[in-house]
């Protein structure tokens, strides 16, 4: 069995050399393929050249580009030599690349392009300021060597030529290759004997966290850690050889990372797209994956996209739309508790069940297969004949999105883990796929559910989880403190997530420890479950929920634009712009009918729980900004960010 990532590639390609490994797109756009034995041909040439110019076993060394057919090249190359990658993406800022590769003590760092290079020097030459309060010397003190996948712009005032004056080496992955070809001619199996030395518990990588609060910590994630998702994962989903998967969330990521793992496994193939819509369509189209990785966002974005098109198509179509996914999640729903598909947190009788589904269930068949015929079938062509499954990881999929899915007939397995579980810790099961759950903890990982302290809950009753298992990360880089803070001595890994077991097992996420709001009364509030709901209204698309130490919850609302300047020109309401807009008082009496609509006591939300004030913002939050790479809230960043429009909402 192999003992690391190259081994294991080795291994595979060994067995079908002439698979196709990638799907990469040339100059004119058209997707072409490389095989398993052709790429680990230019991974050996890469290590070849890569060794030559430094890169040593036990090197902590820098990534920072976005998805490529280089970037998997590159990475085995250097977990092949024993070096550990210390990845990001371009959206990295240049705070974030200063403090992750001095942090990591990269002395060579491997750049997608001219404009990641700037990023550095802009730091080294004082340009930008450098704020951590973490680092106690200064940023770059260890750098030494650059490498570009892209030659620089031509241009006599290129960042290369001044990283040049400024002392540092820069190099091209031209003459990485160009020299690791002439090193591989005389010694074709450098790469896997340098590949063949390295043991389970190596390094691999080390992830820095997205930094939702303060300083991004390193996550050490070994060969092992990954290798043990690869083993189950491809068998327990059904993926197998020729399975071509479509990649579009950024690599470096413990997710998208781990999956590229999972396809190399199985012997499938690997497509590089982008996360927007009409390229991603287009190359669904063009290379019809049998499954598809995401984010809730790109999810919720293609459900977007569908009741777009549905509205302007209005009328008839409109109508007949909207009753078959009404029909679809009806059925839907009775053929779940018909299966047994329905989350379980007390003992319910099976008879019970089947006995109240079996009718609806009958009747409703028909007309959602005629739904399929009609409406859903034109959807489901989108992604392609080929299509299984798409796989949604990275955060909380909404109910609503999961459950548009559903109707339609298209399987979402929703997905739980971190970046200290390298990532996966459950996904649901494809054979019997619980809705409202993220599946069950899967082989050889353990879990509990704690309250505050320490207790072990039964089913049903909600707390923190904690897992333990040979995915858990080695620690944090260089922060023992931090690492003894979530990771006890004898393994188990405090998540920070709330959640509860279902009888059978599965996990149900319900928020998060830190999100937690406690009101002045006492209420402990979890925000998710409301921003999820108040984002199904058709005129929300981002709301954050706020009022720790308060009163009473407020929440700020980023409505959906076109939205709703279609409603204000339908109901004749006069406006200069959108910023103005959002100051006319229907307008506001109509997000707060919305607020009330979605967030009720017949929804099942306490009194407490109720929006009181709200306060709208005319641009969505970005990634880097409001939000973290996973799409996730940065709920430290939009207090600071929003702080005027905050303290208005608790004035009284």
């Amino acid at each position: 069995m192999a003992n690391t990532i190259p081994q294991m590639y080795i291994e595979i390609t060994q067995k079908q050399p002439k698979a196709n490994a990638q799907l990469s797109k040339d100059a004119q756009g058209k997707f072409q393929p490389t095989d398993y034995g052709t790429l680990l041909q230019e991974v050996g040439i890469c290590a070849s050249g890569l060794h030559k110019f430094g890169i040593k076993r036990g090197e902590n060394i820098g990534f920072i580009s976005d998805n490529r057919k280089e970037w998997l090249i590159a990475d085995l190359a250097m977990l092949g030599l024993g070096a550990a990658d210390v990845p990001r993406g371009c959206d990295a800022t240049a705070q974030e690349i200063a403090y992750i590769l001095s942090w990591s003590e990269c002395a060579i760092v491997i750049l997608e392009n001219d404009r990641q290079l700037q990023k550095i020097l802009d730091i080294k030459a004082g340009r930008i300021p450098f704020t951590s309060q973490s680092l106690r010397e200064a940023p770059y003190a260890h750098l030494k060597t650059v490498i570009l996948f892209d030659p620089p712009p031509q241009s006599p005032q290129s960042a290369a030529e001044e990283a040049r004056n400024a002392g540092l080496s820069v190099l091209f992955f031209s003459d990485i290759m160009k020299e690791g070809q002439a090193l591989h001619e005389k010694e074709p199996e450098f790469f896997q004997n340098e590949a063949a030395k390295g043991t389970r518990n190596d390094i691999a990588t080390i992830i820095y966290t997205s930094g939702t609060t303060g300083d991004p910590k390193g996550v050490m994630l070994s060969h092992g850690n990954f290798l043990h998702q690869t083993e189950y994962l491809p068998v327990l989903l059904g993926v197998k050889s020729g399975d071509v998967f479509l990649s579009v969330l950024p690599v470096w990521h413990s997710f998208e990372r781990a999956v590229q793992y999972i396809i190399l496994q199985a012997g499938a193939t690997v497509a590089y797209s982008k996360p927007v819509g009409s390229i991603l369509l287009a190359d669904m189209q063009a290379v019809q994956p049998q499954w598809f990785t995401s984010v809730p966002r790109i999810w919720e974005s293609i459900k977007d996209g569908v009741y777009k098109t549905i509205r302007q198509s209005g009328g008839v179509k409109k109508a007949m739309f909207s009753m078959f996914v009404a029909i679809g999640k009806a059925q839907a729903y009775f053929r779940n508790m018909l299966l047994d598909r329905l989350p379980k947190f007390s003992s319910r009788s099976r008879v019970l069940d089947i006995g109240m589904a079996i009718i609806p269930f009958v009747l409703l068949t028909p007309l959602r297969a005629l739904g399929d015929v009609l409406v859903f079938k034109k959807i489901k062509v989108k992604l392609g004949t080929r299509f299984i499954a798409g796989i949604s990881g990275g955060g909380a999929l909404p109910p609503t999105v999961d459950k548009f899915f559903d109707a339609l007939g298209i399987l979402i397995l929703e997905g739980y883990g971190l970046t200290e579980t390298a990532p996966v810790l459950g996904v649901r099961l494809k054979t019997h796929p619980v809705t409202g759950t993220v599946g069950p903890i899967h082989r050889g990982t353990e879990i509990r559910i704690v309250d505050e302290h320490g207790n072990v809950l039964p089913a049903g009753q909600k707390g923190v989880i904690q897992v333990r298992g040979p995915q858990v990360m080695l620690g944090y880089y260089k922060r023992p403190d931090l690492t003894t803070k979530i990771l006890s001595d004898d393994g188990w890994l405090d998540t920070g997530d709330l959640g509860m077991l279902t009888i059978h097992g599965e996990i149900k996420i319900v928020g998060r420890v830190k999100d937690t709001i406690v009101l002045r009364g006492g209420e402990n509030i979890e925000p998710v479950p409301i921003e999820q709901r108040l984002c199904e209204s058709t005129y929300i698309q981002q709301a954050v929920v706020l009022g720790q130490d308060q009163k009473y919850l407020a929440a700020l609302i980023v409505p959906q634009q076109e939205t709703l300047i279609q409603w204000a020109e339908e109901n004749e309401i006069p406006f200069n712009d959108y910023t103005s807009l959002l100051d006319q008082p229907e307008v506001k009496e109509l997000i707060d009918s919305e607020i009330n609509a979605f967030v009720s006591m017949k929804n099942g939300f306490k009194p407490f729980e109720r929006i009181f004030r709200f306060a709208l913002l005319p641009t969505p939050f970005e990634a880097g900004r409001e939000l973290s790479a996973k799409q996730e809230l940065k709920r430290h960043a939009i207090n600071e960010l929003y702080k005027n429009q905050i303290r208005l909402l608790f004035t009284e």
